[in-house]
């Protein structure tokens, strides 16, 4: 059974940073792409950033929304099968529930072709 757990969420200041993490549970990080959606209340569920397989070898593809590029780095780490999403810069527009997703191959950012989500991390961001 696969199981993604999100932690790392805070209250934090604007330009502060945060680092995210996604443990994952019945799965290999070698063969699935995991993306990082936020919602904000009121708002459509976003994605963030997506780091992908590693099936074709090599470095792993990431991808990352606009709004968070030059900001936010994926990263994962294949030991502890985890991913990161190291938050710099942090702003109030960021403010959000943090979830990971995960799906085999390669990243989208179209959430509903994502298998399990995680139960999402609080990271509120204050001016």
């Amino acid at each position: 059974q696969v199981q993604l757990v999100e932690s790392g969420g805070g209250s934090v200041q604007t330009g502060d940073s945060l680092r995210l993490s996604c443990a994952a549970s019945g799965l290999t990080l070698d063969y699935y792409a995991i993306a990082w959606f936020r919602q904000a209340p009121g708002k459509n569920r976003e994605a963030v950033s997506c780091i992908a397989s590693s099936l074709s070898g090599g470095d792993p593809i990431r991808d990352y929304s606009n709004s968070v590029k030059g900001r936010f780095i994926v990263s994962r780490d294949l030991n502890k099968n985890t991913v990161y999403l190291q938050m710099n810069g942090l702003q109030p527009e960021d403010t959000a529930i943090y979830f990971c997703a995960e799906r085999g191959g390669y990243c989208t950012f179209d959430s509903g072709l994502y298998g399990s989500f995680g139960q999402g991390t609080q990271v509120t961001v204050s001016s």
